[in-house]
C-alpha cells in the first residue's frame, strides 16, 4: 500500500511540548526552530531545531504575554515581543552580559506587527506605518537605526532564504511592496498588484496572508497566491497563481496551477515541486512548473500526478496518560490544527511534532505512464539516479518493455543532460587554464547532480543485468543495444537536438538488414 503514496512525513520529526493553557508554541521560519514558552518563560523556554546543536533551554522573567520570540542567526541574540510598542533583547553570546534590554519603535503612534532577523545582529521592525531597520549592538545593549521607510502596512511576510520582506498595502491589501536586505543595507523593490477575483464595494481588506506564500522554485523567487473564485462565477475551481519576483525589474504573473476543486488549501514547496494540500478530501497535488502548457503568455499547469494522501503516519503518545509499552497510534493527517510553513514544514502544535514533507519518487513510476514526461519529471528531482536507472531497466528487461521510439526518447533526454554537464565542465576547465581574467571569474565549477548518468552508471545498473538475464530475444537485444549506442553517439558527438526518430529508423533498418 505504501507504494501508492508519493508524499510522506519525515521519519524523525522534531518533538516538542505540545501547546496547552500554560505552554505557548512559536515557530521561527529563519532558523527552523520551535519555541515552547511555559508561563511567559518564567518556568522555562525550550527551543528545538533541526538538529541537537540548535536546541536551547533557558528561563526568562515573566513580563507579560509573549507575542513573538526568535533567535538571531546562530542563536547569538534573543528577541522577544510582548507589546505593540517595543521589543526586548537578551545576549546569548559567550562572555557578554546575560541581561535584557529593550527598544521602542521610533515611529510615533505606530504599532509593531512583528520583527524579522536579517543577520546575526540586524533586525527589522514591521509596524502598521512602515519598517525600521536596526543594527543591534550587543556590547552596548542598544540598537542603531540604519534605515526607516514609511508605508501603511496591513500584514507582512518574510522569506529568510532570500532575505526579502513582503508588505501588504492599500485598503484592499492586494498591492504588495517588497524590500530586499543584505549586509546592513535595504533596497526597495518594485511593488506589484495581486489580481483579486472580485473587487468589493465598499473597499475593504480582501487579501489575507493565509492566501499568500513566498518560496524559491528552481532558484527563482515566487509569490504564490491562492485564488478562490467567487461563488457567483462558473469557475471549475480555485487556482494557485505564481508571480515571479526578480531582484531587479517588475514582478510578473507567470504560472497558474489549476486545482479543479474548492475548499481549504495549504501550500508547500518540496524539491522544486509545488505541493497543494486539500483539507476536505485529505489529499495533496503536486505541480512542476518546468512541465509547461502555454496559454498565451501564461504557463497553465495541471497536476503532474493524481491526487493522493500523505503516507499514513503513526506517533507515540506522550504525557502522564501514556503507558511506556503503548503502541503508536495513527496521526490525524490534514488536521485543522496543522500549520504549514515554507518551504517544506508541517507542524502539529496540539501533538508536539514538526515534520519535513518529502517526495517519494518510486511510486511515480506507476502513476505517470508517459515515459518521456516521466523522465522530464525525474531528471529535475534531487535523488533521482537510481529511480531513473530502474525505469531504464524496466524498459529493457521488465514486463513493460518499451518500443524503440520510447527507448530512444528516454536515452535522448538522459544524454542531453550528460552532454550539457560535459560541455559545462569543459568550458570551466578551459576558462581556468586560460588564467585569471574578467570572463573566467564568472565561471563556476558545474555540480554533478544525480541527473548526470554516464555510460558506467548505465552499464553497471542496467546493461550488465540486461545481458545476464537474457529475457528478450537476440534480435531485440541487437536493436536495443544499437538504439542505446546511437543515442550516445547522436547527442554526445553529433550534437543533434532531437535524434529520437533518427535512432528509431536506423535501428529498424538495422534489424531488417541483420535478420
Amino acid at each position: 500500500m505504501s507504494d501508492e503514496y508519493y508524499l510522506e512525513l519525515s521519519e524523525n520529526p522534531v518533538q516538542f511540548e505540545n501547546a496547552s493553557s500554560v505552554n505557548n508554541v512559536f515557530f521561527d521560519e529563519a532558523n527552523k526552530q520551535v519555541f515552547a514558552v511555559r508561563s511567559g518563560g518564567a518556568t522555562g523556554v525550550v527551543v528545538k531545531g533541526p538538529d541537537d546543536k540548535s536546541s536551547v533551554a533557558f528561563r526568562m522573567d515573566d513580563k507579560g504575554e509573549v507575542k513573538c520570540i526568535k533567535f538571531s542567526l546562530g542563536n547569538k541574540i534573543l528577541a522577544v515581543q510582548r507589546t505593540t510598542k517595543s521589543v526586548d533583547f537578551m545576549n546569548f553570546i559567550p562572555d557578554y552580559p546575560h541581561l535584557e534590554f529593550s527598544h521602542e519603535c521610533k515611529t510615533k503612534n505606530a504599532n509593531i506587527l512583528g520583527f524579522c532577523w536579517t543577520n546575526w545582529n540586524e533586525i527589522v521592525f514591521v509596524t502598521d506605518q512602515g519598517i525600521e531597520f536596526y543594527q543591534v549592538l550587543p556590547d552596548k545593549r542598544t540598537l542603531k537605526l540604519l534605515k526607516s521607510q514609511s508605508i501603511n502596512v496591513n500584514w507582512y511576510m518574510y522569506c529568510p532564504e532570500t532575505a526579502v520582506l513582503l508588505l501588504s498595502t492599500t485598503v484592499q491589501g492586494n498591492v504588495l511592496q517588497p524590500f530586499a536586505f543584505k549586509s546592513a543595507t535595504v533596497s526597495k523593490m518594485s511593488k506589484f498588484e495581486i489580481e483579486l477575483p472580485a473587487v468589493p464595494k465598499p473597499a475593504k481588506l480582501s487579501l489575507s496572508e493565509r492566501d499568500i506564500a513566498v518560496a524559491t522554485i528552481y532558484d527563482q523567487l515566487y509569490v504564490m497566491y491562492l485564488k478562490h473564485h467567487s461563488r457567483s462565477t462558473n469557475s471549475p475551481g480555485a487556482e494557485v497563481v505564481l508571480y515571479h519576483l526578480p531582484r531587479e525589474g517588475t514582478c510578473r504573473k507567470t504560472h497558474v496551477l489549476k486545482l479543479n476543486t474548492t475548499g481549504k488549501f495549504a501550500l508547500n514547496v518540496v524539491d522544486n515541486l509545488v505541493v497543494v494540500h486539500h483539507q476536505s478530501s485529505q489529499t495533496s497535488l503536486i505541480y512542476d512548473i518546468k512541465l509547461r502548457e502555454l496559454d498565451g503568455a501564461l504557463n497553465v499547469h495541471q497536476p503532474v500526478l493524481p491526487a493522493r494522501s500523505i503516507n499514513p503516519y503513526k506517533i507515540h503518545l506522550t504525557g502522564p496518560a501514556a503507558a511506556p509499552s503503548q503502541a503508536p497510534v495513527p496521526c490525524e493527517l490534514y488536521s485543522s490544527s496543522w500549520s504549514v510553513f515554507q518551504p517544506d514544514i508541517i507542524i502539529s502544535a496540539s501533538e508536539g511534532y514538526l515534520w519535513y514533507l518529502q517526495v517519494k519518487l518510486q511510486p511515480t513510476l506507476n502513476l505517470l505512464q508517459d515515459k518521456g514526461k516521466l523522465m522530464d519529471f525525474l531528471l529535475r528531482r534531487r535523488d533521482c539516479k537510481m529511480v531513473i536507472l530502474s525505469v531504464c531497466s524496466q524498459m529493457l528487461t521488465g514486463g513493460d518493455k518499451g518500443n524503440l521510439s520510447v527507448v530512444a526518447t528516454v536515452f535522448d533526454k538522459l544524454n542531453q543532460v550528460y552532454k550539457e554537464y560535459l560541455d559545462a565542465e569543459q568550458a570551466y576547465t578551459a576558462a581556468m587554464e586560460s588564467g585569471p581574467s574578467r570572463s573566467s571569474t564568472s565561471y563556476k565549477r558545474p555540480v554533478r547532480t544525480q541527473a548526470v548518468i554516464d555510460q558506467s552508471d548505465m552499464y553497471t545498473h542496467v546493461l550488465s543485468d540486461f545481458t545476464e538475464k537474457k529475457v528478450i530475444s537476440f534480435k531485440d537485444a541487437i536493436a536495443l543495444t544499437m538504439c542505446i549506442f546511437l543515442s550516445y553517439v547522436g547527442l554526445r558527438y553529433l550534437c543533434l537536438k532531437d535524434c529520437s526518430e533518427w535512432i528509431a529508423v536506423l535501428c529498424s533498418n538495422a534489424i531488417n538488414c541483420l535478420f
